[in-house]
């Protein structure tokens, strides 16, 4: 039992055994009783929160051994958008995993201008159920076929699905579905061996075992799906040329704290003065692309034309024009 001692937390909470009862039933490994944390409702604050903060720590491992996975997921995501312009990222989840996927999906388009219409979600209980628990909702596999077949998915698609059990049966059966329908499937799970890892033509297993809040996986499960999910739209947008040298260069400046940042990226990547790339921005209604284009010596007609030919990709218009960014 930990006592309010200076001893680490890290060295005092043993490992996890792996025995258990006889007349114990299988259960999804984040549904367990990790015997660590058997005393922390009456610890010590602090070392409760540490204990806490270990247990978040492991999360991080879970991704790291899932990296060859989620390098799949990303590069077959990443094709099937690129070669359809009207594909969408489309997220399904039930109780906190739907939460962080639309959470996700919704910070797309104010940071790289993703359109809103190749964005959508499948939430268990609809969107009432992103502020209030609709619990039996994840049962309704009928539900999330329909939802499916409504959202009309088709090849060209990306469906990703989260459970952290990986047995919810309404995201179960909307990746079935969207999977028969053509769309390239990503299935995330915390616990090995799960359906919804079956289900999925890219299965991520983010291995985060048991809580310390036994079923509690609003904690470290629910992390590991943030980072994973942060991981794996990043890249992608990364890949359809969104990002250049670790900007975020399609961003939609929207209010005065944005529009500062565009002014920055501009002279960040041109070496302009406040004022010149104030007048590149305004010469291209504030998009930043073009205005780096523009703050490099092109002119407005030739930088939008640059991008268009080059895909959008700032650095094949940049080689395109013949322009010359300083070196940092």
């Amino acid at each position: 039992m930990m006592t309010g001692s200076s001893e680490p937390v890290a060295k005092a909470i043993p490992a996890m055994t792996s025995k258990k009862p006889e007349d114990t039933p299988s259960l999804p490994a984040t549904e367990a009783f990790d015997p660590r944390f058997a005393g922390i409702d009456h610890l010590p604050v602090t070392d409760a929160l540490q204990m806490q903060l270990m247990a978040q720590a492991e999360a991080i491992k879970a991704v790291e051994a899932a990296i060859p996975d989620i390098d799949k997921a990303v590069k077959a995501a990443t094709e099937a958008l690129r070669n359809n312009p009207r594909g969408r990222l489309i997220y399904v989840g039930a109780g906190t995993s739907g939460r962080i996927g639309i959470q996700d999906g919704s910070e797309l388009t104010p940071t790289f201008n993703w359109p809103t219409d190749r964005v959508a979600y499948v939430m268990a209980g609809g969107l009432k159920a992103v502020l209030k628990a609709v619990e039996r909702a994840e049962d309704n596999t009928r539900r999330a076929e329909v939802a499916i077949i409504r959202l009309k998915v088709k090849p060209g698609d990306v469906v990703i699905g989260m459970a952290a059990s990986g047995t919810t049966p309404f995201t179960i059966a909307a990746l079935k579905r969207a999977r028969i329908l053509g769309a390239t499937t990503i299935g995330i799970a915390n616990s090995a061996d799960a359906p919804l890892l079956d289900a999925a033509e890219f299965p991520i297993c983010l291995n985060t075992g048991a809580e310390a809040i036994a079923g509690s996986t609003r904690m470290k499960a629910g992390t590991a799906q943030k980072i994973t999910l942060n991981m794996i739209s990043t890249q992608i947008m990364i890949g359809l040329n969104h990002v250049y040298d670790g900007l975020m260069v399609d961003m939609r400046a929207t209010n005065e704290k944005l529009m500062k940042r565009a002014a920055r990226m501009v002279r960040h990547v041109t070496g302009c003065n406040a004022k010149e790339a104030e007048m590149a921005l305004n010469a291209v209604q504030g998009r930043v692309k073009p205005a780096i284009l523009v703050a490099l010596g092109a002119g407005v007609t030739s930088a939008h034309a640059a991008l268009e030919h080059n895909d959008d990709n700032l650095r094949a218009a940049i080689r395109a024009l013949n322009l010359s960014p300083p070196k940092p």
